[in-house]
């Protein structure tokens, strides 16, 4: 029983931390980010098996990290601030033109990514694109300038 109440705290703890952490895609995640999720996911096993390396045992905590997962998912899909605090929400990062100062800090993002999300969409540089959105993915969306 003991595993099974590590693995879902460890759960918690490992949804918070990656929430903290930052709001990138794995394509965007920096080696730091990737090592540490990975070793804390690791940490979090060794804690949650301890001593009984048992099949039954890894079984049951991977059954109730599944679970528990499974009813994130349904919580957040049955109430949307749950949602918002968990995955987060759509960020404007450039709006009418002006950078969110702000934002971008927070976000730890560089004009740069930005203008990176828009050449794969075909913009050529960062003064076509009026609006840029993070989206709750980590995906950056881009609206491009009217031409006058």
């Amino acid at each position: 029983m003991i595993t099974i109440l590590y693995a879902v705290a460890g759960y918690f703890f490992l949804l918070l931390t990656v929430r903290v952490l930052a709001r990138r895609p794995g394509a965007q995640l920096t080696m730091f980010e990737f090592v540490l999720i990975f070793l804390m996911g690791g940490v979090i096993i060794a804690a949650t098996a301890a001593n009984d390396r048992s099949l039954t045992n890894c079984t049951c905590a991977v059954i109730a990290v599944g679970l528990v997962h499974r009813m994130v998912a349904m919580l957040k899909a049955r109430y949307p601030k749950l949602g918002a605090v968990v995955d987060g929400v759509p960020l404007v990062l450039r709006e009418r033109g002006e950078w969110k100062e702000d934002v971008m800090r927070k976000m730890r993002m560089a004009p740069e990514d930005v203008a990176a999300a828009g050449r794969a969409k075909g913009i050529r540089s960062i003064d076509q694109i009026d609006y840029a959105i993070l989206e709750r993915s980590g995906e950056i969306s881009t609206i491009r300038t009217e031409e006058k």
